[in-house]
């Protein structure tokens, strides 16, 4: 078994789980947040940056790289922690979310996906069997089954056989995988917003005793009300002593509600993406740095922080360099954010293993959004 997940501990005021995920690089502690290094790198952090904020394993994008630099490559360069030196885990989704999300003209059939590519427009295929080709070039040590993540919303009719699909393509998936003894492979629960086709896929999925489980599908779109409601039900259909892992979310509230709700593992663009246009997450709560009023503000951007940027920089510093359009601005932001969400991660385990993490989140939410609930989207 390539990876093997240890359960240490029940919140147990809020039944949250504290566990470790043993890696060929690596353990991981969770409830954990992945960097997403999208190409091969966490947009404009260095590996060494990435240890020293304390993260534990990251995400490659399967499907970016095939059409760049391509995955035969990356195996020549001794696969993706060699190429990208990076030592500890890393996990690689398997391109479908890209597939439909980026591409506009594609054809789904049951055979796979043919499409065009959003670089070049040359007309590409992808199936089942070439997702997890690729997945074993680039030699991650937590690999994704090809799936289709439907749309939201979608009639019942599309998602129930798009589910089936992304069911029969699993098990395609696992014909194919080639390195079981250090890829572990994990399938997708999909199924919508629809609790009796969540409840067969998750079914189907655990019948064939996967080495971890991810839910998909989610966060695309719908209330956060709707996804907390969809992972009540889920979660619990997975087994205890497997990972769980819940796919492309990332803003603070999520984190802390899919915690409680049962996941170990979460990812998401958010820190980053939001950095590149000088928007931070702060204990405060969000705080955008490119606006005029911090011109002469010398304080560091979070008082409460202690990371590179917040020991050294101010918030003046930070607004000219964003203004400016400088990229060492965007290290900066980058930077804090991908630390925040790092260390709220490590803030809510110690809050499990302490019995308190119900206490944690009002506390934090009053903190950070003024409020006990929050529907926001970040």
């Amino acid at each position: 078994m390539a990876i093997k997940y240890e359960l240490i501990k029940e919140c147990k005021q809020s039944g949250a789980r504290l566990g470790r995920i043993h890696t060929p690089h690596g353990t991981i502690e969770t409830p954990i947040f992945m960097p997403v290094g999208t190409q091969a790198t966490v947009k404009t952090m260095s590996p060494e940056e990435l240890k020293e904020m304390g993260a534990q394993i990251i995400l490659g994008n399967t499907y970016h790289l095939f059409l760049r630099p391509g995955h035969e490559i990356v195996e020549e360069a001794g696969g993706l922690h060699s190429f990208m030196n990076w030592d500890r885990a890393i996990l690689t989704d398997s391109g479908g979310f890209q597939v439909f999300s980026l591409s506009q003209l594609r054809q789904i059939t049951e055979e796979g996906v043919t499409f065009r590519s959003h670089l070049s427009g040359e007309k590409l295929f992808l199936s089942p069997e070439k997702a997890i080709q690729i997945q074993n070039a680039l030699g991650a040590d937590i690999i994704m089954a090809f799936d289709e993540c439907p749309p939201y919303p979608a009639d019942k009719e599309y998602v129930a056989a798009s589910t089936e699909r992304t069911y029969r393509w699993l098990k395609r998936c696992q014909a194919a995988h080639q390195r079981k003894e250090d890829q572990a492979l994990f399938g997708i629960v999909q199924g919508g917003m629809h609790r009796d086709l969540r409840e067969r896929s998750a079914k189907q999925l655990v019948d064939l005793d996967l080495p971890g489980y991810a839910i998909g599908g989610l966060s695309v779109g719908e209330s956060k009300a709707l996804m907390y409601e969809v992972l009540s039900y889920t979660t619990p259909l997975l087994p205890k002593h497997k990972p769980r892992y819940l796919m492309g979310v990332g803003s603070p509230d999520a984190l802390i509600q899919g915690v409680i709700y049962g996941i170990d593992m979460f990812d998401c663009v958010l820190p980053t993406r939001i950095a590149r246009n000088g928007t931070t997450m702060t204990s405060q709560g969000r705080l955008v740095v490119r606006n005029a009023k911090f011109a002469r503000d010398f304080t560091p951007l979070d008082p409460a922080c202690d990371c590179y940027t917040c020991r050294n920089y101010s918030r003046a510093y930070l607004r000219h360099l964003i203004k400016a359009e400088e990229t060492f601005g965007i290290r900066l932001t980058s930077y804090h954010n991908l630390y925040f969400l790092l260390n709220l991660m490590k803030q809510i385990r110690e809050a499990i293993m302490e019995d308190r993490l119900l206490d944690f989140r009002d506390q934090f939410f009053l903190q950070y959004y003024g409020s006990l609930t929050t529907e926001t989207t970040f």
